[in-house]
């Protein structure tokens, strides 16, 4: 592949260099235009420019298209440069970059390219709980990171996660859209079991799972794990009866949920190349050595295929800030996890809320022995938040004022423990302190959990909301922007680098 120039002597078209590509004789390229941001595509095959939408011409005998950022445009240009398309990317070292504007997609790249290594990216990744907060479609992320990675130059392997998924519908809305990757969250599933529950309890709530749909009965399960004992990589596991029946109990509804998903996918699917993530990260009680076990054994005997698994680890992952316990706690937990993603797959051991982790990443680059995903979301949108702080503090405030005054309601879904009372308030700040505001622990999380709210809220003053001026604010900033995201995902990069 090489990167030829007639495409920039176009008369009111700047081509940004950095995405200009030569592949099978025709010229791909994003421009800026007195009109915005537009797709070129110049090639002797009139055929090939006439399937983008947009205005037509010659140039030295050779049809030219100067088309929108659009879907339409956007699915063409998967169609035509591979690397753009989606695709499982299997037992390696991924990161998933959330993406809730639909901006950071080109200093993600530039994370990549500084930090070095062979990680492989996640560029489209959103739940369909962050859709809603942002109005936006499974169709608008994936297109998103496709003009960002394309106008970056980015010509690497690159994935899709339909994120944190509960429902067969959204498993359809994010397969049509052109995702790869389908992370299913069977939390609603996952059993509560009381720290003190007699054995009595336990079996009476074992014996009431619902053994049919599981292909399975209790006294096959009981078979299968009690008494048995595991020795791999130095560790030691011996399953009671009573821990079969905890992890049964606790999981047995979960595992079936995924198993459902898993085979509506497929079907839905069919013969296109997908990959599963499990996630039992988002409750309360720490997946055990044994639980993974069974779900992983579990999961095996129903035909369930997965690449990546997130259990609920040791301490407290909660979002934009470092990891909250004791970490050497944390390491032993995580290398037995990933010991036994090794035995039973291999598969990635995924960790969930993974941003801003700086104190736990060399652990879990360590013991994960090349196989991990790290998934972050808020926090590129915290340093979005941070630009918007240096480049116009009146709008900076407006988001910080609606943030705060909504966190109680929007921390409900979140493991978040901010007070606003600890948070620093605006007035008694001048404005070349603010960018510092998104280095305080309190206001970071008010700040990464309210986003659903501050992109909706009308602006002050205006018909327009503040989402649309943030919007609008990026753009005018998108150098300094991408410039914040390279720094702040080195700093997580790099320890997976190698």
């Amino acid at each position: 592949m090489n990167r030829p120039g007639p495409v920039s002597s176009l008369p009111d078209v700047r081509v940004r260099p950095e995405s200009l590509v030569l592949h099978a004789g025709a010229e791909f390229a994003l421009a800026d235009t007195p009109q915005g941001q537009r797709l070129v595509v110049r090639s002797a095959a009139p055929e090939l420019t006439r399937m983008f939408d947009g205005e037509y011409g010659e140039q030295d005998g050779r049809g030219v298209v100067v088309g929108p950022l659009t879907a339409v445009n956007a699915a063409r240009l998967r169609q035509h440069l591979a690397w753009l398309t989606p695709a499982p990317l299997g037992q390696c070292v991924s990161f998933g970059f959330g993406d809730r504007l639909g901006l950071a997609t080109p200093g993600h790249v530039r994370a990549l390219r500084k930090a070095g290594g062979t990680i492989l990216p996640v560029f489209a990744q959103q739940s369909a709980r962050e859709l809603l907060r942002t109005n936006r479609t499974a169709q608008d992320v994936l297109d998103a990171a496709t003009w960002g990675a394309f106008g970056s130059g980015w010509t690497g392997p690159q994935g899709a996660d339909a994120d944190h998924l509960k429902t067969t519908a959204d498993i359809d809305a994010y397969l049509a859209a052109g995702f790869s990757m389908f992370t299913i969250d069977p939390g609603e599933h996952v059993g509560r079991v009381a720290p003190d529950a007699t054995p009595a309890d336990l079996l009476v709530a074992f014996e009431r799972l619902p053994w049919s749909a599981l292909e399975d009965t209790a006294a096959d399960t009981r078979q299968r794990y009690a008494g048995r004992t595991l020795e791999f990589e130095g560790h030691r596991l011996t399953c009671t009866d009573e821990d079969v029946r905890r992890a049964a109990v606790k999981y047995g509804r979960a595992v079936l949920h995924v198993t459902t998903m898993w085979r509506h996918l497929c079907a839905a699917a069919g013969a296109r190349p997908v990959e599963l993530e499990v996630s039992v990260d988002e409750t309360d009680d720490r997946t055990t050595p044994i639980e993974h076990v069974y779900v992983a054994g579990e999961l095996k005997r129903l035909g369930v295929r997965w690449s990546s698994l997130a259990p609920r680890l040791v301490g407290r992952f909660e979002k934009g800030v470092d990891y909250l316990g004791d970490t050497q706690a944390f390491s032993a937990d995580w290398r037995i996890h990933a010991a036994i993603a090794r035995h039973f797959g291999p598969y990635r051991l995924s960790l969930h809320s993974g941003s801003d982790k700086f104190s736990i990443y060399g652990a879990v680059a360590e013991h994960s022995r090349g196989a991990v995903h790290v998934k972050t979301a808020g926090t590129s949108w915290l340093e979005a938040v941070r630009t918007i702080a240096a480049a116009d503090a009146a709008l900076f405030r407006e988001i910080y004022a609606v943030a705060f005054a909504h966190y109680d309601e929007d921390r409900a879904s979140y493991h978040v423990s901010a007070q606003t009372e600890r948070a620093p308030k605006l007035q008694a700040l001048a404005d070349g302190e603010l960018p510092g505001m998104l280095d305080h622990f309190d206001a970071r999380q008010i700040l990464h959990v309210a986003f659903g709210s501050v992109l909706k809220t009308p602006r002050q003053g205006s018909p327009s909301t503040l989402g649309r001026a943030i919007l609008d604010t990026l753009r005018m900033h998108d150098d300094r922007y991408a410039a914040n995201l390279e720094a702040h995902f080195v700093r997580h990069l790099r320890p997976f680098a190698g």
